[in-house]
């Protein structure tokens, strides 16, 4: 999934990870987080951090990339334990899979 962190603007920190959902798929598990549901929405966030209380963007990646909402050039890291599937099977480029940086 792509996760950025909003916290109170419009970009933020990003990364591809792997996350689970719980039975009704409105919470989401990632590492050490948990991100529930904005109901309704928030202003360009759709989760919430659970401990934090700061607003995240969650959605699945996107196979074409350009996963930030105003396709801004910052990094998107790729996490370690998601790099091969993410560059083989979501993007169809198995000649990056060393890349980290969704972006470049």
């Amino acid at each position: 999934m792509y996760i950025e962190r909003k916290a109170g603007s419009l970009t933020g920190d990003a990364r591809i990870g792997r996350v689970t959902f719980n039975k009704s798929g409105r919470t989401i598990f990632y590492r050490d987080q948990v991100f529930r549901r904005i109901v309704g929405g928030g202003f360009k966030s759709n989760y919430c951090d659970d401990a934090t209380g700061e607003e995240y963007w969650i959605s699945g990646a996107k196979k074409k990339g350009g996963d930030r909402l105003y396709g801004e050039r910052l990094p998107i890291i790729v996490d370690d334990d998601v790099r091969e599937e993410y560059w083989t099977s979501i993007r169809g480029m198995p000649e990056r899979i060393t890349d980290t940086d969704a972006q470049r």
